[in-house]
């Protein structure tokens, strides 16, 4: 669905070299592929291999609903970030993209609020690598793998951006090959291929395929919408690629694909083998398949893997959270230091500033270890339907001022704002769901007085900026 429109020509009324010129010196060193395995770090992580004992908790087998349900909503924001990025290729992302076509303050709030989400996501991503630590050492403390698994993290973002990228890549291929092959393995387990069959029992039984009915369904959206989130950090990565208009599209198409097949593969396998009323928190449901079936060694090979998903999904969003913070300090919104770059372009300063969720991830698993992960996959999660809807009324400013400029954009949306408009409605929907989804309940109370207190700094910026001539 690659459309062009036939005219040409700019906004008139936006300064955008300026604004995309003030982000200049990243290195470009990433390939396509490379991009693409960013993307899937940064997504595949938590939310499958651990977050998704919640998603089944709320919907039972009809989880599969919940994540096609996911998946559609996901797919308008991919076209809107894609026709987005292709034009505007700059780490700000769709920070700098809110802040060129809707307001200043949009591009302020969205990249703060963005910035907090993910801090608070990467804190979330070491206390379940911890968590997964346990399972072969269950008396060392949570604090102490957080502890080394942070220093890790910072190092791995502080060097050139090529050998990141290559890191990146393996590390996410480990989830990418263990996936395929526990996709063909739980094949072979449900329909008796090698192994005692299986069957489908535990699709119907336990209450039915809908056994919390409709409502399970739609809260059970809410975790599939968590679980995509990180596809919009392939956006960030048009600032590094190599050929940005044409990388950054072709990855998030590559990422969402592998995500649906993945998500909806894997989530298939894990209820058709494991009774959905027997998993829970306290170990990945993925462990959990293997476990029950007693495959000799299985169980910890998996662990190692989802180990290994959880950092590469906190190396991926601490690489975002420090671009979102060179961003705003490189647009005057944040302290020009966090804007300088090293010899090598990384924004050393930045990652640095960003590992606070690394630390506030240490302190909660030292005093309250046992609710530490689901409250900060709450605390974040507000930002990341926030940033998808102001993503998706951003798309709707874009369209509409190219199309009064008569500038021609490679299009991958439908043509008309319907594709947005049902984004921003089904979102808004799933933010408000969160007040009955367990644990959840901190989204509504900390996003909306987290805007109030974004909205009073951007106004006293603002004066500050406008007396500085005075001065």
């Amino acid at each position: 669905m690659n459309e062009v429109q036939q005219k040409s020509g700019s906004p008139s009324n936006i300064p955008q070299p300026e604004i995309l010129d003030r982000e200049a010196g990243l290195h470009r060193g990433l390939t396509s592929w490379q991009v693409a395995m960013i993307g899937l770090g940064s997504t595949i992580g938590t939310g499958l291999f651990l977050g998704s004992a919640l998603s089944v908790k709320l919907a039972g087998p009809a989880v599969l609903v919940s994540f096609l349900l996911g998946a559609a909503i996901t797919v308008t924001v991919m076209w809107a970030l894609a026709e987005m990025a292709a034009e505007h290729p700059a780490a700000g992302s769709f920070g700098l993209y809110a802040e060129m076509y809707v307001h200043p303050w949009a591009g302020f709030a969205i990249r703060y609020t963005y910035w907090l989400c993910l801090v608070f996501v990467v804190g979330s991503e070491v206390v379940a690598a911890s968590i997964y630590c346990k399972y072969w050492w269950p008396a060392v403390p949570s604090w102490m793998w957080i502890a080394g698994f942070s220093l890790a993290l910072l190092y791995a973002n502080t060097i050139s951006i090529k050998s990141f990228g290559v890191l990146e890549y393996w590390f996410a291929m480990i989830k990418v090959v263990t996936i395929v092959a526990f996709l063909i393995l739980g094949a072979a387990l449900l329909f008796g291929v090698g192994f005692p069959r299986i069957g489908g029992a535990n699709y119907t039984e336990h209450g039915g395929f809908f056994p919390n009915g409709w409502s399970g369904v739609g809260l059970g959206v809410t975790m599939a919408i968590f679980s995509f989130l990180g596809l919009e950090i392939v956006g960030a990565t048009a600032g590094e690629a190599a050929n940005p208009s044409v990388a950054v599209p072709r990855a998030l198409r590559r990422t969402l694909s592998f995500l649906v097949l993945f998500y909806l593969g894997g989530l298939a396998i894990v209820v058709g083998i494991v009774p959905w009323t027997e998993l829970g928190l306290g170990e990945s449901p993925f462990v959990r398949v293997f476990r029950s079936v007693g495959i000799p060694g299985a169980g910890n090979v998996m662990n190692f893997v989802v180990l290994t998903a959880a950092l590469s999904s906190a190396m991926c969003n601490l690489y975002f959270t420090a671009r979102l913070l060179f961003s705003l300090a490189r647009g005057g919104y944040a302290p020009a230091a966090l804007g300088k770059l090293s010899k090598r372009g990384m924004p050393v300063a930045a990652v640095m500033a960003s590992g606070v969720g690394l630390l506030i991830a240490f302190f909660l698993s030292h005093f309250f270890e046992a609710t530490a992960f689901l409250f900060m996959i709450g605390v974040a999660f507000f930002g990341g339907p926030f940033v998808w809807i102001m993503i998706l009324v951003t798309h709707l400013a874009f369209r509409r001022a190219n199309e009064r400029a008569g500038k021609s954009i490679l299009r991958f949306a439908p043509p008309g704002p319907w594709s947005s408009l049902f984004g921003l409605i089904a979102l808004l929907a799933v933010l408000i769901s969160t007040w009955w989804v367990p644990g959840f309940r901190v989204t509504m109370k900390a996003g909306p007085a987290w805007l109030v207190i974004m909205t009073i700094c951007y106004l006293i910026w603002t004066r500050v900026q406008r007396e500085k001539p005075n001065t």
